[in-house]
C-alpha cells in the first residue's frame, strides 16, 4: 500500500495485519469500480491516486453495501476510510462527498461502535472507529451538529458502560487496549468539538451535557470518574486556544463550578481528584478568557499552586472565581446546584454542598441572577433539609438575597400559591427577624425611588415589579413606626430626596408622554401618595412650621402642576432655607452625591433645589472642591436651563468667604457663557458678571477681573444697545477696581489697547454708552497719571480729545492707528467717522520710517472710500486727497487692486 502524506490521524491508526493485505493484493490486483447506488452524485478525482488507494476506494464501495461484517471487514473498511480522509486531505479542494458522502460513512461507523459489546473489550473496532471520526472530521463537510452528538452519544455509551479494567500482569493488553480506547474517544471529542481550527463551547456545552448523566446519575465508581476523567482532559484541550467560539454563549460554566466543587469533597479519592483537575482545567479557561491580559500569568501560578493541594485551598479559588469572573447567572447556578444536592438526600452531598455554600457566602451576594427561582427552592424544599449546618447555610442564603435582591424576594413570596404556605411563613419570619431590617428595606425602597430607570429595565427581565405606588405606600408605612423615629433621622436627606425625585419623576415625565396620562388612576394614585410620604417625613421629623410655610405660599399645589412644577420645587427649597432647616447641610451632601452620577434622570430638580440651598450659610460652608467639580461637571451640558441656574450658582458663590475660594472653578465656565448660541443665556450672562462685579474685590478676584476684561473686546461693538451698554459698565466697574499698583502687563497693555475705542464711543448713538464711556477715560487718566488729559476727557468733545491725545502720546501713534482701523468694521456710522478722521491725523503726523510701516492700516483706509455711510466714505476720500496733495508720492505697496481689497476683507471682516 502506499504511504499516506503527513497524515497524523492516520498514523495513529493500528496498521491491518499481513494477511489482510496479502488478501487484498491477492482480490483486488486491478481494481475495477463496480456501480454504486450514489453513482450519479459522486464526481470522484483518481488522479494522482496511488493504487492502495484506489484499493481503498473500491473497498468502501463494496462495504457499503447492506450485509453484515465480520471484524476483520470492519477494522479493513475504517482503514480504507482513513486512508480516503488523508486523500481528501491533501487536494486542493478536496471534498469527501466527491467519492462518497460523508452522513452515510459516519453513520456506517457509528453503527460499528454501537454493535461493540458493552460487558466486555477484546476488540479493537471501536477504537479504530472513534479515531476514524476523527480522521472524516479533518476533511470537507464538516459534520452537522445532531451527527456529532449522535456519534459522541454512542461512543461515551460504549466505553463509559463497560466495566472496570483493573490493570494487573494477566490482563495487561486489555488494561492497555482499554488506555487506547479512552486516548481514542479524547481524540474524537477534540477533533469534533473544533469549528474552523478553534473549539466551538456551544458544541463543547452539548458534549459535556452528554457526559454529566454519568457522573450525576450513577453511583458507580468507575463510569463517574470516566466521566470526570473526560471533561477534564477535554477542558485542558481548550485551554490550549486564545480564541474560542461561542464562549459567551457557554451556560453551564456555573453548573460545573458547581458541580465539581461537591465532587471534590466525595469519600472516594479517585473521584475527588477527578472533579479537582475538572474545576481546575475549568478555572484555566475562565483566567484565560476573562482575566486583564497583564494579570494573567499571575493568576494561573496561583492558581497551580494550589491544584492538587487541601480541599480549603482550592475552595479559596472558587470564591475567588465566584466573585470576580463569574457572571450573575453563573453565580446562580453554582448556588442552586448546591441547594439541589443538599435535598438531594445523600449525606456526602448535603455536607459538600453546605461547605461549598458557606465558603461562598462569606461575601454578599450582590450581582446573582435567577433569584426567583432560588427563592423557590428555599421554599419549597427548606423543610427535607435536616442537617442543621445545611439549614443555617439555607437561611443565611436567604438572608443575603434579602439584603441584595430584596424586590426579587419579595415578588417572588407575594406570588407563592398555597401550596407552599408553610415554606412561606417561614421565609417572612426570617425576613421579619432579620437585624437591621428597617434599614435594609428603607434602603432598598429609597434605591428603588432614585434610580427608576433601574427597576423599568428589571420589569423587563423578571416580568413585574414592586410598583411606585407600593413602594411609597411603604414608605409612608414605615415612617409611621413610633419605634423607628430615631432611624428616620439617619435616613431624612436622602428619603428627602429620593421622595422629590419621584414626585419630579411623575410630574414632569409622565406629563411629557402625555397630557392625560398624569391624570389616569395609577399614575395620579402614585403621586399623591408620594406628596403624602414627603409630608409625612417633613411632620414626623418635626418640621411641622415648615409645612403651614409651605402650605400657606401653596407649595403643594405648584409642584405637582407641570406647569409649576419647578418653581414648586424652588418653594421648597426655600422654605428650609428661611426656617433654618438643620438637615439642609445632609440634603445638600446627599443631592451632590447624586449628581456624582452622570445619568441622573432627576438633575435639573436636583440643581434647582441645590441653586437654593446654597443661599443658606451652613450650606455654603461646607461647599469643596469636590462638590463644586460636581456642579461644574453638569454644567457641561449645552442646555439653556442648565446655563441659567449655573449663572445664580456662580453669583451665589460670589457672596460667601468659602464658596468665594472655589469661584476660580467656575470661572472659565462662567466667562465661556458669554459666548453661548443663545442670546439670553448671553444676556443673561452680561446682567451676572454686572451685579457680582460690585462685590468683588482686585485682591480676591484679580485672576478672573483680568480675565474678564480679554473677554469684553469682542462685545464692545454689539449691535444689541443694551448689551453694548451692559459690556461697557462692566469694563466700567473693572477700571474702578484697578488700582496704580495692580496696573501690570497685561491688562495695562490692553486698557491702552481700547483707549481709541472708549473715546470713539463718545459718539455712540446710546447716550448711557457715552456717560460709561467719559467716566472710564477719566479712571484711566486718573490711575495712568495723566493730569493734562483727564480734564480734557471729562469736557471736551471726540475730536478734540483724540487730538490731545495723539499730541501727548505720539510715541504711541502707530499703535492708535491700528486701534482705529481696527473701528473701520464698527456698525455705527459716528464710529467709523471718528475712527477715519483719527486715522488720517495720525498718518500726516508719521514720518518716513513710520509711513513705510502702515501698508495695511493704508490699504484699509483707502478701502474706507467705499463705506456705505456717505459722511464716511465722503470724508476717507477727502483725507486721502490731503494726504497726497501734501506728499503725492504714495508708498509704493499701496496698490489699490482687488487682490489688496481682498486681503484687507479677510483682515479686517
Amino acid at each position: 500500500m502506499c504511504q499516506v502524506k503527513g497524515s497524523l490521524f492516520c498514523l495513529s491508526l493500528p496498521t491491518v495485519k499481513e494477511e489482510t493485505n496479502r488478501h487484498l493484493e491477492k482480490n483486488l490486483s486491478r481494481v475495477t469500480f463496480h456501480p454504486s447506488n450514489y453513482e450519479f452524485f459522486l464526481k470522484p478525482c483518481f488522479s494522482g491516486l496511488c493504487q492502495s488507494e484506489k484499493e481503498a476506494y473500491q473497498l468502501i464501495l463494496d462495504f457499503m453495501e447492506p450485509g453484515e461484517m465480520s471484524h476483520l471487514e470492519k477494522l479493513n473498511f475504517l482503514n480504507a476510510v482513513a486512508t480516503l480522509c488523508s486523500v481528501v486531505r491533501y487536494q486542493a479542494n478536496g471534498n469527501m462527498n466527491n467519492y462518497y458522502p460523508k452522513t452515510l460513512l459516519a453513520k456506517k461507523i457509528e453503527t460499528f461502535i454501537r454493535q461493540e459489546p458493552t460487558d466486555t473489550l477484546d476488540s479493537g473496532v471501536r477504537q479504530r472507529a472513534m479515531l476514524c471520526i476523527v480522521a472524516l472530521s479533518q476533511v470537507k463537510p464538516p459534520f452537522h451538529l445532531c451527527q456529532k452528538l449522535d456519534l459522541v452519544n454512542v461512543s461515551i455509551t460504549s466505553v463509559f458502560s463497560l466495566p472496570p479494567i483493573m490493570p494487573s500482569i494477566d490482563r495487561k493488553d486489555s488494561a492497555s487496549l482499554y488506555l487506547q480506547t479512552i486516548q481514542a474517544l479524547d481524540d474524537m471529542l477534540q477533533a469534533l468539538v473544533l469549528e474552523q481550527r478553534s473549539p466551538d463551547m456551544l458544541i463543547l456545552q452539548n458534549f459535556i451535557e452528554i457526559i454529566l448523566p454519568w457522573l450525576m446519575m450513577t453511583d458507580k465508581v468507575h463510569e463517574q470518574t470516566r466521566a470526570l476523567g473526560t471533561i477534564s482532559r477535554l477542558l485542558r484541550f481548550i485551554c490550549n486556544f486564545s480564541e474560542l467560539s461561542h464562549m459567551v454563549l457557554f451556560s453551564i460554566i456555573g453548573r460545573l463550578i458547581g458541580t465539581f466543587s461537591i465532587f471534590c469533597l466525595d469519600p472516594n479519592q479517585d473521584v475527588s481528584s477527578g472533579a479537582l483537575e475538572a474545576l481546575y482545567y475549568l478555572f484555566t479557561i475562565l483566567v484565560l478568557q476573562r482575566s486583564v491580559r497583564p494579570k494573567t500569568e499571575k493568576i494561573l501560578k496561583d492558581l497551580q499552586k494550589h491544584f492538587r493541594g487541601n480541599w480549603l485551598a482550592n475552595m479559596q479559588n472558587l470564591t475567588l472565581f465566584f466573585r470576580k469572573y463569574l457572571t450573575p447567572v453563573e453565580r446562580a447556578d453554582v448556588i442552586m446546584v448546591a441547594m439541589e444536592a443538599m435535598t438531594s438526600g445523600s449525606t456526602n452531598n448535603v455536607l459538600a454542598a453546605s461547605k461549598t455554600l458557606k465558603i461562598i457566602l462569606k461575601y454578599p451576594l450582590e450581582e446573582v441572577a435567577k433569584v426567583p427561582e432560588i427563592i423557590h427552592l428555599i421554599c419549597f424544599h427548606i423543610d427535607r433539609v435536616t442537617d442543621k449546618a445545611a439549614q443555617s447555610t439555607i437561611r443565611k442564603t436567604f438572608h443575603l438575597l434579602v439584603q441584595s435582591h430584596t424586590d426579587e424576594v419579595i415578588l417572588t413570596l407575594y406570588k407563592t400559591e398555597d401550596p407552599s404556605q408553610r415554606g412561606t411563613k417561614k421565609s417572612w419570619e426570617i425576613l421579619d427577624s432579620f437585624p437591621k431590617g428597617y434599614q435594609v428595606i428603607m434602603k432598598y425602597l429609597l434605591q428603588k425611588l432614585i434610580s427608576p430607570q433601574t427597576h423599568t429595565d428589571q420589569e423587563t427581565s423578571h416580568g413585574t415589579e414592586l410598583s411606585t405606588l407600593i413602594v411609597t405606600r411603604t414608605i409612608h408605612e414605615l415612617l409611621l413606626i413610633p419605634s423607628q423615629q430615631s432611624e428616620v433621622q439617619t435616613f431624612f436627606a436622602s428619603l428627602f430626596v429620593a421622595l422629590l425625585f419621584q414626585i419630579s419623576f411623575l410630574v414632569t415625565n409622565e406629563s411629557t408622554e402625555s397630557e392625560d396620562k398624569l391624570h389616569e388612576p395609577a399614575s395620579f394614585s402614585a403621586l399623591s401618595s408620594s406628596i403624602e410620604a414627603l409630608k409625612t417625613l417633613l411632620r414626623s421629623s418635626g418640621y411641622i412650621e415648615h409645612m403651614s410655610h409651605i402650605q400657606t405660599l401653596r407649595g403643594w399645589e405648584l409642584i405637582v402642576s407641570p406647569e409649576s412644577h419647578y418653581e414648586g420645587v424652588t418653594l421648597l427649597a426655600r422654605s428650609l432655607v428661611i426656617k433654618n432647616c438643620w438637615h439642609n447641610r445632609p440634603v445638600f451632601s446627599f443631592l451632590i452625591k447624586t449628581l456624582e452620577d452622570s445619568n441622573c434622570a432627576n438633575y435639573l430638580t436636583a440643581l434647582v433645589f441645590l441653586t437654593e440651598l446654597l443661599c443658606c450659610p451652613e450650606v455654603a460652608g461646607i461647599v469643596d472642591e469636590f462638590s463644586t467639580k460636581v456642579l461644574v461637571d453638569w454644567f457641561k451640558r449645552e442646555e439653556p436651563a442648565i446655563d441659567y441656574l449655573f449663572l445664580q450658582i456662580a453669583e451665589i458663590f460670589t457672596k460667601h468667604k468659602n464658596t468665594m475660594r472655589h469661584f476660580h472653578i467656575l470661572q472659565p465656565y462662567v466667562l465661556s457663557c458669554c459666548y453661548s448660541p443663545s442670546s439670553e443665556v448671553v444676556t443673561e450672562t452680561f446682567l451676572m458678571l454686572r451685579r457680582i462685579l460690585r462685590d468683588l474685590t482686585w485682591h480676591h478676584a484679580s485672576s478672573f477681573i483680568t480675565e474678564l476684561a480679554f473677554t469684553l473686546v469682542h462685545f464692545f461693538e454689539e449691535e444689541s444697545e443694551e448689551l453694548r451698554l451692559i459690556t461697557f459698565q462692566i469694563y466700567g466697574s473693572i477700571l474702578t477696581k484697578v488700582s496704580k499698583m495692580a496696573l501690570v502687563c497685561p491688562l495695562r497693555h490692553q486698557i491702552l489697547n481700547w483707549l481709541v475705542l472708549l473715546v470713539s464711543h463718545l459718539q455712540d448713538v446710546n447716550a448711557d454708552v457715552v456717560e460709561v464711556c467719559r467716566l472710564s477715560l477719566c479712571s484711566i487718566a486718573t490711575f495712568l497719571g495723566w493730569s493734562k488729559l483727564k480734564g480734557v476727557f471729562s469736557k471736551n468733545d471726540v475730536f478734540s480729545i483724540l487730538s490731545a491725545l495723539l499730541q501727548q502720546e505720539r510715541s504711541k501713534a502707530l499703535w492708535f492707528l491700528k486701534q482705529s482701523v481696527a473701528l473701520f468694521k464698527s456698525p455705527q456710522g459716528p464710529i467709523r467717522q471718528v475712527a477715519v478722521w483719527f486715522a488720517g491725523q495720525i498718518i500726516r503726523v508719521l514720518n518716513t520710517a513710520e509711513k513705510e510701516e502702515i501698508n495695511d492700516e493704508y490699504i484699509a483706509f483707502r478701502y474706507m472710500q467705499r463705506d456705505p455711510d456717505p459722511i464716511v466714505s465722503c470724508l476717507a476720500v477727502q483725507t486721502i486727497y490731503i494726504l497726497e496733495a501734501k506728499e503725492p508720492v504714495t508708498p509704493a505697496k499701496t496698490p489699490s487692486s482687488c487682490l489688496c481689497i481682498r486681503r484687507f476683507l479677510r483682515r479686517y471682516h
